[in-house]
């Protein structure tokens, strides 16, 4: 099992965990929870001996097997079959080995291939991809064909794998959509090892765990149960602590006041002093902070027309690709829409008509003339301005507000303080999409579009969103593999698949039900099921290669503009961090600076526009590609 004694973690200064004892034993299924920022990762480096503790310690068995996700993919011509493949070392090892064994060791050799179930390998390592989303043709494509999203998605596939003894997952819904983050979950709830989950994901923790590894305040607590039942289990708790805190709190109070009124009389003098170091020794307990830091809401729209929009007949895409088509759609005031489907279906498509990024190719659309769309994407977190802080953000938009006001309406996005003021360039992820959100919901818009709005945001900030959300009095429409999301904010479901865009009859548990019945009907179809099929030949499977090479051979001029927006786009990526690191400076701020801060920051705002126009370019062209795959 893991063990930790008195361990102490910490960044520069700053404590992660102190004096953090516990045990994880063989089998549990470990959610790590707790706000960006407080160590989950940091924690999962020590593990994998990546670093090391500042004090106390920690043991792990030295023969278990540690499986996990890694952050790059290579650009190789293997298959994504064999890449996932690799995931299981041992059978790999064996199958090179059996290339050049003869004799008695030919038998050791298969006989411990059977033992390890390695005749199975390739159908395992082909249902994990089908469950991740790719189509039955694409597993034997190469590595190097796959944008960024789906190669994250094959070293998912690697490390699930592997016959791991230990497996860390670290936000592994981040790339995935909601058909997939279903199916991974159902995966691992059939795991046999120990697992270690890092997730904002609520529903993902309460199907799938059986403890909880809480921190906070640089401690770590291990709960017992899932995340509902932590949630019910540390909210007593807390109510405890405060009713404690209290208490004390009277008691200090008294004793304090006694040691003020007879400190000075000689005939009180040692009663005080008794009672003053009393007051030392006792352990204060500390405040119970029950409360998110998140506390906002939308302000009502200023005008919010009887109908917002309508569309007719609608045909979408991108040049003359089309996603999807006959695309029925009428928004009321009233309307909480959820979007649902497989990655590649046209969900970011539709949203991006919706908010008028993309034009229709055919088809019409009305549009309520005071209509004020609200639209978050993630590209909006590059479109904020790494040289000014959130406040600057705020009173771009509002030169008439009270600064007063403006500092209180950020407060509730926990911007507070001085940080309000900061320069908002060495802001994490989650804290820049807090400020987008904040920006949207400042403009009181009457319809949401949102895309994957939750990504970044830790729980408590889902959370407040979530309720927010619920009292917002236009319309939404939302994309999100956040299913406890989905489900308090939405009230129609709306199915993007096969080209088409129609109301789903059910709620979520409905679709992921739906989900597994096709998924075992796409399984069983793509197994042979006669003996024809069975007797399928050698030169049948060359001509359905060479189609296959034949598709992505016409694919290739766009796969080559894809690449070469990512290499441009890491290109200004690392000119980005080199501006932020001189804007982080203190000393650039200083008169003496003073011209090359200005230029600094125009540069800066140059970078960042022309970082945007290559993203966007990206993201339309690998949406565009990945469609194209899936219906190759």
């Amino acid at each position: 099992m893991l063990v930790f004694s008195d361990l102490t973690l910490r960044r520069g200064s700053k404590a992660l965990l102190e004096s953090a004892s516990f045990s994880i034993h063989p089998g549990q299924n470990v959610g790590v929870t707790g706000a960006n920022g407080v160590g989950k990762s940091t924690l999962f480096s020590l593990i994998r001996g990546e670093l090391h503790q500042d004090t106390g310690n920690f043991s792990i068995p030295p023969a278990w097997v540690i499986a996990h996700v890694q952050q790059e993919t290579p650009a190789t011509d293997q298959t994504a079959l064999h890449y996932a493949l690799e995931g299981d070392t041992e059978y790999v090892s064996l199958r090179q080995q059996l290339e050049h064994a003869d004799g008695a060791h030919l038998g050791e050799l298969h006989a411990r291939l059977d033992a390890i179930d390695g005749y199975t390998a390739e159908s395992r390592a082909a249902t994990l991809l089908h469950g991740l989303g790719f189509k039955p043709d694409q597993i034997h494509n190469p590595v190097s064909s796959f944008s960024g999203g789906w190669r994250m998605r094959l070293n998912l596939a690697q490390a699930l794998m592997c016959r791991s003894d230990l497996l860390l997952l670290d936000e592994p819904t981040n790339h995935l959509d909601l058909d997939a983050v279903i199916w991974v979950q159902e995966w691992l709830k059939n795991y046999r090892g120990t697992l270690l989950l890092i997730s904002h994901d609520r529903e993902f923790l309460d199907a799938i765990c059986t403890n909880i590894a809480h921190i906070e305040h640089s401690r770590l607590t291990l709960y017992t149960g899932n995340y509902s039942t932590f949630e019910i289990t540390r909210a007593e708790k807390l109510a405890q602590q405060q009713s404690a805190y209290e208490k004390q709190k009277r008691e200090r109070e008294h004793m304090q006041k006694y040691v003020d009124r007879f400190r000075a009389q000689a005939t009180k003098a040692r009663q005080a002093q008794s009672r003053l170091k009393a007051l030392e020794r006792m352990q204060v307990i500390s405040a119970a902070h029950v409360d998110s830091q998140f506390h906002f809401s939308f302000r009502d729209p200023e005008k919010l027309p009887d109908r917002l929009l309508h569309v007719r007949e609608a045909r979408l895409g991108y040049a003359d690709k089309t996603i999807i088509e006959k695309v029925e759609l009428q928004i009321f005031p009233s309307d909480r829409i959820g979007l649902i489907g497989p990655n590649g279906a046209g969900k970011s498509t539709l949203i991006k008509f919706l908010a008028g990024q993309l034009p229709a190719q055919a088809g019409e659309s009305w549009q309520a003339p005071d209509l004020k769309i609200g639209y978050f994407a993630q590209h909006q977190l590059e479109q904020l301005k790494v040289d000014q802080s959130p406040l600057q953000h705020l009173r771009d938009m509002d030169k008439q507000a009270r600064e007063q006001d403006l500092r209180n309406f950020l407060g509730g996005f926990a911007f507070q303080g001085t940080r309000v003021e900061e320069a908002i360039a060495p802001f994490s992820g989650g804290e820049k999409a807090r400020l987008a959100l904040a920006l949207l919901i400042y403009q009181r818009p009457n319809l949401l579009l949102l895309d994957e709005p939750t990504n970044h945001l830790d729980l408590d900030m889902r959370l407040a969103l979530s309720m927010a959300l619920q009292e917002f009095k236009g319309a939404m429409v939302i994309v999100s593999h956040d299913r406890h999301m989905l489900k308090t904010v939405t009230d129609k479901l709306l199915l993007v698949d096969s080209g088409k865009a129609l109301e789903f009859d059910g709620d979520l548990d409905d679709y992921a039900a739906w989900l597994q019945n096709r998924f075992r009907a796409e399984e069983a179809a793509s197994k042979p099921t006669d003996q024809a099929a069975a007797a399928h030949t050698s030169a049948g499977r060359k001509d359905q290669r060479r189609e296959a090479a034949e598709k992505r051979k016409q694919l290739q001029p766009l796969k080559k503009k894809i690449d070469k927006l990512e290499q441009e786009m890491n290109k200004l990526q690392q000119q980005q961090a080199a501006l932020e690191a001189q804007l982080a400076d203190p000393d650039i701020y200083s008169d003496a600076n003073r011209h090359k801060l200005k230029q600094l920051v125009l540069d800066k705002s140059n970078l960042d526009a022309k970082l945007e126009e290559v993203e966007m370019e990206w993201m339309e062209r690998s949406e565009e590609y990945d469609t194209a795959m899936a219906e190759n």
